[in-house]
């Protein structure tokens, strides 16, 4: 069974850092490009990051270049997404999803987790 599970999201101030964690079951994570999505509260959902396949070569949003890092531990077939100088415009429901284009096409979604930056 294909699951991805978000942890790590919380509240933090302005300025602050957290690291999201995404593990992956049931299928190999190096296998697929894999994305980091948000979606802020009464908003639609945005795309933040993504990691290839293979190359490992990562790609971000504008506003979060130099902000986040997106990474994979393949002995842990786990995502990570370390944000650091949070905005509060960076308060959002944070998934991770498998795969490649629209978001229609994502075929794997974790449940979400809630990052808040509020002072």
């Amino acid at each position: 069974q294909v699951q991805l599970v978000e942890s790590g999201g919380g509240l933090v101030q302005p300025g602050g850092s957290l690291r999201l964690s995404c593990a992956a079951s049931g299928f190999t994570l190096d296998d697929y490009y894999i994305n980091w999505v948000r979606q802020a509260p009464g908003k639609g959902l945005e795309w933040v990051s993504h990691i290839n396949t293979g190359d490992g070569h990562t790609y971000y949003k504008n506003s979060v270049l130099g902000r986040f890092t997106i990474s994979r531990d393949n002995a842990k077939n786990t995502l990570y997404l370390q944000m650091n100088n949070l905005k509060p415009e960076d308060t959002a429901l944070y998934y991770c999803a498998r795969g490649r284009g629209s978001y229609s096409r994502l075929d794997a979604w974790g449940q979400g987790t809630l990052v808040t930056v509020s002072s």
